[in-house]
């Protein structure tokens, strides 16, 4: 009886662990799609970085649309929010969570942006008046380890997933060109061999 019960749980686990794993390819080639997309769409421009923070999507001061189009249960979730002047305006930005801490306060980028979402960012001139960081020492003179929060650890994570999507979206791009530029040798070939017989 109880290895009936046994084997039971363990095809349910088996079951479960399979369809979580479809589930999760499924989300991936969707998000890899949104990226791919997001980044055809992006614009550079020129910004001076005001504040940054993370802060509830309804706290934000964002565009009443946007508001409209997110899920209610998607609205009291905290954001990274960048405040930014871009030209004579100030625009209020959602920041991609991989980059966020590369985002300089009170500094000057060159950011790609594809409509309010800050895709990626490259520091022009930061703050003057900037501290240098000082770094803890334990007591053989070595830097102490700082122990990170569970934001900081998802932050982290989140950054290495972002930095593996650009490889595959990269990996993506050169398979495709390999791929076209053998189809063309293939038809020069084939239209070298029509015009000599």
């Amino acid at each position: 009886m109880g290895w009936i019960i046994f084997f039971i749980i363990l095809a349910v686990v088996i079951i479960g662990i399979v369809v979580l794993y479809i589930a999760g390819n499924k989300m991936q080639k969707k998000q890899l799609a949104q990226k791919e997309e997001m980044l055809a769409q992006a614009q550079p421009a020129t910004m001076l970085i005001i504040d940054k923070k993370y802060m509830p999507l309804k706290d934000a001061k964002l565009p009443k649309i946007v508001m409209e189009q997110t899920p209610k249960r998607y609205q009291k979730a905290k954001v990274p929010v960048v405040k930014a002047k871009v030209g004579p305006q100030i625009v209020t930005l959602i920041c991609d969570d991989a980059i966020y801490d590369d985002v300089p306060v009170k500094g000057e980028v060159k950011a790609m942006v594809s409509g309010i979402y800050l895709v990626s960012v490259k520091s022009v001139r930061k703050q003057k008046n900037q501290q240098p960081v000082v770094e803890e020492l334990d007591k053989k003179g070595r830097p102490k380890k700082k122990k990170l929060t569970f934001r900081e650890k998802m932050r982290k994570q989140q950054a290495q997933y972002q930095q593996q999507l650009k490889a595959d979206i990269e990996n993506k791009k050169t398979k495709e060109q390999l791929k076209a530029d053998k189809a063309k040798e293939k038809k020069e070939r084939e239209r070298a061999k029509k015009i000599t017989d």
